[in-house]
This record gives C-alpha cells, structure tokens and sequence, in this order.
C-alpha cells in the first residue's frame, strides 16, 4: 500500500486499486457505473433523487466533498482500478466514505460503501476498506470505525467480519432505505492498541 496525502489531495494505493477523492471529470464514469447498477444498488441504498444521476448533482457531490476534507469533517473517496504499477485507464468501480468524523474524546468515525455490480465479488471492496481502516487508524488518529447493513445483506456483513469488524447490536428504524425505515445491524473496528487500552481497564 501506498500513501500521498494532503489537506485535500488524499491517494491510497492498493494492489489493484487506487482510492482518491471526486472530482468533476469523473461524472461520465460515475453516472454511467451508477445507472448500470441501479438494480443491484437499490435495495441497499437510501431512495435515489430524481436527480440524482444529473451533472449538476455531481458538482455538489465534488464540492462537498472538497470541502468535508478540507473541514476534516468525512473522507468520501472513490476507487479506481488499475493494472500493476500503473494506471493503464482510470476506472470507476465504487466508493467509500468515512463520515461524521468525531474527534476528542471519541475519536471515531462511520463507515459507508458501494460498488458497481460488474465489480462485486472479486475482493475489490475488501482491499478497500483494509487499506482505508489502516490509514484511518494510522494517519488520521481514528479509534473506532462504526458501521451498519441490513441484517439480510450477507455480503456485507462478511465484508464487516472479513475485515476485522465485530458485531455490536441492533439499531430500530435506523435508516430509509430504498423509501423504509429499516433496522440495521450495528458492527464497528477498533484501532488495535485503543483495544488493548480498553481491556486493560476493564471496559
């Protein structure tokens, strides 16, 4: 794994993947990636705006995201693959975003994901989020990562376990989910040496 990072210029690279934030010439890719997987993304997702796809849209996402970086307040990112050492073409296949990013005394953050249907299954996301929970925890202070799926989503919750997250309870109603409050099954990862502080104490 490599590491360039700067207020806003964060860039992880994995073996197979690069995760950068947006920006606006990626719109083409992202709307293309989104509504080819509109089906498989869907029923995981909060119900999509009627313009949700548009260009306009897009921009607001970029610009959010500079400025959530910047503010250190979420790091929404995207992946891109690429072959070896190199990128041979840019190309979109999901994203991941920490968000609602909690400093002194919590130190934590909630994670989010979602991947083109084309590229689900191959071990994408693992790399991601591994790659994302190690820069979390040893670049940006991070202790907790807390994450939530519906209790029906399998390959979720075996991404979360695969991934060194552990299962902490159910929450009611905690999210709209495709136009439905549902409930969500709770899971979080914990920076290792936080954990052997906590243990040592007793909590």
């Amino acid at each position: 794994m490599f590491l360039r990072s700067g207020r806003v210029n964060v860039e992880i690279g994995t073996e197979r993947l690069i995760l950068r934030p947006p920006r606006q010439g990626d719109f083409v890719s992202w709307a293309r990636l989104r509504r080819e997987s509109r089906d498989f993304l869907t029923p995981w997702e909060p119900s999509w705006s009627k313009d949700h796809l548009a260009a306009r849209s897009f921009r607001n996402r970029v610009a959010w995201a500079e400025r959530v970086i910047r503010q250190e307040e979420a790091l929404p990112l995207f992946l891109i693959r690429h072959e070896g050492d190199e990128l041979k073409e840019e190309e979109l296949i999901g994203g991941i975003t920490l968000s609602n990013i909690r400093r002194q005394p919590a130190n934590a953050a909630t994670l989010g994901y979602w991947i083109g249907e084309a590229f689900a299954r191959q071990g994408y996301m693992t790399e991601a989020l591994m790659a994302l929970c190690c820069h979390a925890f040893e670049v940006m202070d991070i202790s907790r990562i807390e994450a939530a799926c519906l209790p029906e989503n399998a390959a979720s919750r075996k991404l979360l376990e695969r991934c060194h997250f552990h299962y902490e309870g159910e929450a009611q109603a905690y999210l709209q989910i495709n136009g439905r409050w549902r409930n969500h099954v709770l899971y979080a990862a914990l920076r290792p040496d936080r954990v052997a502080e906590s243990d040592a104490i007793g909590f």
